[in-house]
C-alpha cells in the first residue's frame, strides 16, 4: 500500500475518488438576482447551535450572488432527479436563468427552493471564509422541508456533468 504525503498527493486523490456522498444544490438571492450551482462540498460542522458549511467554486456565478445574500437554501438532489442535476451542474447563470427551466417558489429571504427537491433547508449565511478554489459559507438552518423516503443523488452520479464553468 503506497503512503506519501505533500500538495497534490496521488495517494490522497485516489483516496477521496473512492467516497460517495450525496449532492446538493444551494440557491440564494440578492436584490433583483438568483442563482443557484450543484455542490458537493458539504457537510454538518456543528450540533449546538446546528451549523453547515456549503462550498462553492469561485468561479461559479452563484458565489458571486451568494456574496450579497443573506440566506441560503441546501437542496439534497433526489436520485430521480438527475435533470435538476444536470441543470445546475452543467449550465451556468452567466448564460442562462436555470430558475426558467425548472419549477420552484420564492423560500425564505427570495431564495428559490426547488419543487424538484423535497429535503431541502433554509439557512442565514453567517460567514464566507476563503478555502482555496472554494468558498465557504457557514450557513445556521432555520426553516426546511423534508421526505424521508427519498433517496439522494450521488456524488458518483454528478461526475459524468461537464461543469457549467470552467474548473
Amino acid at each position: 500500500m503506497p503512503v506519501s504525503a505533500g500538495d497534490g498527493d496521488p495517494v490522497v486523490h485516489q483516496l477521496v475518488a473512492q467516497l460517495d456522498y450525496p449532492m446538493f444544490i444551494v440557491t440564494v438571492a440578492a436584490g433583483d438576482q438568483r442563482a443557484g450551482c450543484l455542490v458537493g462540498f458539504t457537510t454538518q460542522c456543528s450540533i449546538d447551535p446546528p451549523r453547515f458549511l456549503v462550498c462553492i467554486s469561485d468561479k461559479n456565478h452563484t458565489v458571486r450572488v451568494a456574496c450579497e445574500a443573506e440566506v441560503m437554501v441546501v437542496h439534497l438532489v433526489p436520485a430521480g432527479a438527475p435533470g435538476l442535476a444536470d441543470l445546475f451542474g452543467g449550465e451556468t447563470g452567466d448564460h442562462l436563468d436555470k430558475f426558467e427551466r425548472c419549477e420552484w417558489r420564492p423560500g425564505p429571504g427570495g431564495a428559490p427552493v426547488l419543487d424538484g427537491c423535497r429535503n431541502w433547508f433554509a439557512g442565514r449565511i453567517l460567514e464566507r471564509i476563503r478555502t482555496g478554489d472554494h468558498c465557504a459559507m457557514l450557513i445556521d438552518p432555520f426553516q426546511a422541508g423534508s421526505d424521508q423516503g427519498e433517496e439522494a443523488f450521488t456524488f458518483h452520479r454528478a461526475r459524468r456533468i461537464d461543469p457549467g464553468h470552467e474548473a
